[in-house]
């Protein structure tokens, strides 16, 4: 490669074209530290059916995105390529629906987290979560290594 072509990564049009989602990524950790959605206690409170702190948070957050669904259905809203938005048909298999809601669902509580907030988990400071993201990362891994062998 040209040492005198900077890396594509590396140019200001790259970093000036996703400013955005590190911002938005920086909003959505803040917001995951001050409605406690990244405390351990809150999560396992949600987990024993102790407290409605998460549980009225998830259903927020699916109501505010059911809502902007249908806002953008019926706004005909295209995306940044010119396409219609469209969702795809549901899986309707139970037992896949079922297994991989166990094995989030053991992630989860085993963990402590989400994926969501594991960055601003480790941002404020809690570096065991660096395990977690590392054994998160390396599932992602695995699973786009495997996918071609699974039944989809």
């Amino acid at each position: 490669m040209d040492q005198s072509q900077p890396l594509p990564h590396t140019t200001p049009s790259f970093l000036a074209a996703n400013l955005k989602y590190l911002l938005a990524g920086t909003l959505f950790g803040f917001v995951a530290i001050r409605s406690e959605i990244i405390s351990w206690y809150r999560i396992q409170e949600m987990f024993r059916f102790q407290s409605f702190h998460m549980y009225g948070i998830i259903g927020s957050a699916v109501l505010v995105g059911a809502l902007s669904l249908l806002i953008l259905k019926r706004l005909r809203v295209k995306s940044l390529e010119g396409q219609e938005l469209s969702l795809r048909p549901k899986d309707r298999s139970l037992p896949r629906t079922v297994l991989g809601g166990t094995v989030f669902g053991l992630g989860w509580a085993l963990t402590g987290a989400c994926p969501g907030p594991i960055y601003a988990l480790i941002g404020s400071g809690f570096s065991g979560f660096i395990v977690v993201l590392v054994s998160a990362l390396l599932g992602a891994w695995v699973y786009g290594t495997v996918r071609p062998k699974l039944p989809h």
